[in-house]
């Protein structure tokens, strides 16, 4: 198994994106520590995992919270002796749909500040662990739009264009400790934006549109005519996570279905 004998960590872990790793990772043989602020939804995930063989363990920790992201990281350590893997699947609190002239600055500024204050917190709090031992894999997920130009984003673009900013910053810092630094760059992702409910913001327009149609809006932006799946994170995750990508650091890997070229 890819991870058979590794400590995780995954803040985010009763959302969609961060549940769906969790379990990835679980599958692959690493011991999870599911953080989040939501309970039910980490015991749900907890509970999974341990139905399918698995090892997890929850706890209440508001990632933006500076002393409980680092009480947390240091108590995992210390009950399980270290952290090999620690990945955030927080959310920002985006606005989306309400062009930029319109949008109050605390709605813009909300998920770029969430965003960087999250990232930095936990990266820090698993680099002083990791450290000791000189190895570990810190990671994040950013999504397509950190690259396009879209209208009605709101801060997200600005959000994911500073994490990805922030991790090659913390890599080049880290990698001299034996510590690597990656992100995943999607699409939007159905299964995750479903769980919200309700209908999408039609961007450029101020319509609303239905999930249905936003979905197929998003595909006709690729090139492969289909968006990011929750297993495609998951598997692709539990691979950078690994030793087998023991060569990659300050660089995201590419599952925008050809969305974003890159080169």
């Amino acid at each position: 198994m890819l991870l058979e004998n590794k400590n995780a960590v995954i803040y985010g872990a009763g959302g969609a994106i961060g549940g769906a790793v969790a379990r990835a990772f679980a599958g692959e043989g690493a011991r999870v520590f599911l953080a989040g602020r939501n309970r039910p939804a980490l015991e749900r995930v907890a509970a999974e995992i341990e139905r399918s063989g698995g090892t997890a363990e929850t706890a209440v920790v508001n990632a933006l919270d500076e002393a409980a992201v680092d009480e947390f990281a240091s108590g995992v350590a210390a009950r399980s002796g270290r952290i090999d893997v620690s990945f955030n699947a927080i959310s920002h609190g985006d606005v989306h749909g309400t062009p930029l002239l319109e949008m109050p600055y605390a709605d813009f500024a909300r998920p770029v500040s969430n965003a960087i204050r999250a990232n930095f917190l936990t990266t820090r709090a698993a680099a002083r662990q990791m450290a000791q031992r000189r190895h570990g894999v810190i990671m994040g997920i950013t999504a397509t739009t950190a690259r396009h130009a879209i209208p009605e984003v709101g801060g997200t673009g600005v959000a994911f264009d500073a994490i990805e900013s922030l991790c090659r910053q913390w890599a080049a810092e880290l990698g001299p400790l034996g510590i690597r630094v990656v992100w995943l760059h999607t699409t939007g992702i159905p299964e995750a934006f479903q769980e919200t409910g309700g209908e999408q913001p039609a961007y450029g327009t101020g319509q609303p549109m239905s999930a249905e149609d936003f979905v197929g809006w998003l595909k006709a932006r690729t090139m492969l005519g289909r968006l990011t799946t929750l297993a495609d994170v998951a598997q692709t995750a539990a691979f950078l996570a690994s030793d087998r990508a023991g060569a990659m650091t300050a660089t995201g890997v590419n599952l925008s279905c050809g969305s974003v070229p890159t080169r």
